[in-house]
């Protein structure tokens, strides 16, 4: 990573944090590494990103339903599921530091300074026999080529490294009041195991009939030993999934949409497309056919935000076999298709959205530091979130000119007739200019300032924060402005 790059992570980091995005968790005890609070705005802006996505899953598609499971589950569900025995990453310690790493970072970390240093070939070709060792769980020659790379350790210096093993990243809790009869239970490293558990549920409560799909948004947990890269990679996270049920034989055709109507999500939000790539698993996780990664290019590089997966029948087929209940879809579908009924567990094709992630995403896209020229040829400088007015925490600032002649009064009959619709903001504090400020800073998209002419016209001046135009328009059409811009 560049130096401009890591200047501009830098940057949006302490802005999420001075203007009330997101905090270090416990901070006033020196915080707790990896775990994040969300501010007053972080949490507006986290939870509009949710609500888009849920609404896109669900409201607009016949097919789609929600749920909402809960994080504790049967430990048996883990065992059915593979985590128990496949959930973990190869991590590898230094000797004299003790400090341990996740093999893929170590690995990446120095790829990048190969990358900052001109010799992006051989960067490439260490991440390629990486990934190939890897897929073959290869721990010896991985060992060895960290070793013939002389890739050290960022505290000590030195490569004195020990073996290769794998952690498991779950954490595990007890269930139960009294310890000598608890139960051993654990926080779900992913939301997509409610789902399965609940397919039959679903299935007969809302009638649904194959192809059809379960969404869900919530909190997982995973132990994580090389949490880094602010809220990028944290211990407690929240995803969007959605496990889409098909017919066995149609699984490559809806892996094709889910992938196309994924990134067309992405983009609807007014993004580059040349921010966004496609990255195949060279890898496969225990249960896929196929699998591939949207990626976005982050201040700190081309990295992960959604996964698209088939899963095959793995899933259903594990929870029938542990649970000794029958998974399987009776299909009436197919006799008018000139075939037999049948009897089969669906195929699942799956997107899996980490939403800290795309927090991170419109946040470092929206981040802006513009230099700006007066009329007289002077310069001053502003930071703007250019947020999508969608997903904007707050959507109209409210400007009284001056604290008095009636103007903060006619200022909050305005916030009254538009707070029910959307999140409006008031203040009278400051020169205009540096209200302004503010509001370009948390990403409002529309201000209203209301003068002396208003009390006469009944107009007011809407400025727009990207352009920074300002225009005058009666009171009267500001909320229908906003909703046109913002729903």
């Amino acid at each position: 990573m560049s130096s401009i790059q890591d200047n501009k992570f830098q940057a949006i980091i302490s802005h999420a944090k001075e203007y009330g995005f997101v905090f270090p968790s416990s901070e006033i005890y020196d915080g707790l590494s990896a775990v994040y609070d969300y501010g007053p705005y972080g949490s507006e802006l986290k939870k509009n990103i949710r609500d888009y996505w849920w609404k896109s899953m669900t409201q607009l598609h016949d097919n789609i339903v929600g749920i909402d499971a809960a994080i504790f589950m049967h430990p048996t569900t883990w065992k059915a599921s593979g985590h128990v025995d496949n959930f973990s990453d190869p991590m590898i310690d230094n000797k004299d530091s003790k400090k341990r790493y996740r093999v893929d970072h170590l690995i990446e970390a120095f790829a990048d300074k190969l990358t900052e240093g001109g010799k992006e070939q051989e960067a490439e070709a260490l991440l390629a026999e990486m990934e190939r060792l890897l897929a073959k769980e290869d721990f010896t020659a991985l060992k060895q080529l960290i070793e013939d790379n002389k890739i050290s350790c960022s505290v000590s210096g030195t490569v004195n490294w020990t073996e290769i093993r794998q952690f498991n990243l779950m954490f595990d809790t007890k269930l139960g009041s009294v310890a000598g009869d608890a139960e051993t239970i654990y926080l779900r490293p992913e939301t997509a195991q409610g789902i399965f558990v609940n397919f039959l549920n679903v299935q007969k409560t809302a009638r649904m009939k194959v192809p059809f799909g379960i969404a869900q948004t919530g909190k997982a947990f995973r132990n994580e030993i090389v949490a880094r890269q602010f809220i990028f990679r944290m211990r407690e996270f929240e995803q969007m999934e959605m496990q889409f049920f098909v017919r066995p034989g149609t699984e490559g055709e809806w892996y094709q949409y889910w992938k196309d109507a994924r990134l067309k999500w992405h983009l609807s939000l007014g993004i580059d497309p040349a921010k966004y790539r496609f990255h195949d698993h060279v890898k496969l996780a225990h249960y896929a056919k196929e699998a591939c990664d949207i990626e976005f290019n982050f201040p700190i590089g081309f990295k992960e935000v959604e996964g698209i997966h088939s899963r095959s029948d793995f899933d259903l087929t594990q929870h029938q076999q542990y649970s000794r209940k029958k998974m399987q879809y009776f299909d009436t579908d197919l006799n008018e298709e000139g075939k037999p009924y049948g009897n089969y567990v669906p195929y699942v094709i799956e997107t899996s959205i980490g939403l800290d992630r795309m927090f991170l995403l419109i946040l470092s896209n929206a981040y802006n530091e513009e230099t700006l020229t007066k009329e007289d040829g002077s310069t001053d400088s502003r930071v703007v979130l250019n947020l999508p007015a969608k997903l904007a925490p707050v959507k109209l600032a409210v400007l009284p000119l001056t604290k008095k002649d009636g103007l903060p009064e006619i200022a909050k009959e305005l916030v009254d007739s538009c707070k029910p619709f959307f999140r409006c903001f008031y203040e009278e504090k400051d020169a205009i200019g540096k209200r302004y400020r503010r509001q370009d800073a948390i990403g409002t998209p529309f201000c209203v300032t209301i003068d002396h002419q208003t009390k006469e016209d009944q107009t007011v001046t809407i400025r727009y924060r990207d352009s920074m135009t300002q225009e005058r328009i009666h009171i009267d059409k500001i909320k229908d402005l906003v909703l046109k811009e913002t729903f």
